[in-house]
């Protein structure tokens, strides 16, 4: 007599599949044989409470919705679990045993919700949020300042740097919310457009490009020497893209700050955001150059990792810089 093949190894019968050790499991996956929170949450309060009617307007339900519960919990299970009278209801022997067990469900339940409760808590008590310097400069101290209106316990750090470098930060994980100024966004990183920003050449009075009476040549303004921000901000890589290259810098500086004190030194022309400048505009401590043939604009971004939305504080802060 020919032995038999195990071609039908594996297979179950009735609905069941046979696991590493031979021991059959069922096919269906937990969420279809257990019920559901809920429901246990319902028997849990029958037992406790004697009443069908009683343990409906504890949960918050109508009584035909919680009895519709049991029957569907008792189809579920293949079970009898409350008895049901005039005098109120009583859980059958098989429904005390299937209270038991829900009771221990629900408590590590409650313990899970306690625990993932700890972990947004730790998440919202801080907020890292990485800045390229014209918005850590002139934007960002009316956002945190209204954020701190809504949520007082929050405790923020701000790394201020150039955009390659809030890139570095957010990538590292040094960082929960960015902010950039570039032409393009980092990679690995998505972003929403926050605002939009102009540069302009501006010069000290005493500068002849200030009293020239036609706009600038943007071919002239490539060839000339500029106080400019360093490689990698934002400022420099929209000037670049838009000039089709930089003459080698005159000074070479890391902040906004320093570049506009410079200038107003008489230290030579700049190009700088127009945020940036709007009161040594008014009081004449610089002058602005009009350009022609270029636009030097940009749009202000928030950024994150891909895949990594925003959520508690950075995502408060989120919706802050679109009000």
């Amino acid at each position: 007599m020919g032995r038999s093949t195990a071609s039908g190894a594996g297979s179950g019968v009735g609905g069941t599949e046979t696991g590493q050790e031979g021991r059959p499991r069922p096919a269906a996956g937990l969420a279809h044989r257990v019920p559901d929170l809920g429901a246990m949450e319902l028997l849990l309060a029958v037992a406790r409470l004697g009443s069908l009617g009683g343990a409906a307007r504890e949960l918050g339900i109508t009584q035909p919705a919680a009895s519709s519960r049991i029957r569907s919990m008792e189809r579920q299970l293949g079970v009898a679990l409350v008895d049901r009278s005039p005098r109120g209801s009583r859980l059958t022997d098989a429904g005390a045993l299937v209270t038991d067990w829900a009771r221990r469900i629900v408590e590590a339940a409650e313990a899970f919700d306690a625990g993932a409760q700890a972990l947004r808590d730790r998440r919202d008590s801080r907020l890292r949020v990485a800045a390229s310097m014209t918005i850590a400069e002139y934007l960002l101290p009316g956002w945190l300042v209204a954020l701190r209106t809504q949520l007082p316990d929050t405790a923020v750090s701000l790394l201020a740097g150039n955009s390659a470098a809030v890139a570095e930060r957010l990538l590292a994980g040094e960082a929960d919310l960015g902010f950039v100024e570039g032409v393009s966004v980092p990679t690995g990183l998505d972003s929403a457009v926050i605002g939009h920003d102009r540069l302009i050449v501006v010069t000290a009075p005493g500068h002849p490009w200030a009293r020239r009476g036609r706009p600038l040549e943007a071919a002239e303004l490539a060839a000339t020497p500029l106080i400019l921000r360093e490689k990698g901000s934002g400022t420099r890589q929209v000037l670049d893209a838009a000039l089709g290259g930089l003459a080698r810098p005159l000074i070479e500086l890391s902040s906004t700050t320093a570049v506009k004190a410079a200038a107003v030194g008489g230290a030579g022309p700049s190009v700088l955001s127009e945020l940036a400048v709007g009161e040594e505009l008014t009081t004449r401590r610089l002058v602005s150059v009009p350009v022609a043939d270029v636009v030097l604009a940009r749009d202000l971004r928030a950024v994150w990792p891909t895949g990594h939305r925003p959520t508690g504080p950075a995502r408060q802060l989120l919706s802050l810089t679109r009000a």
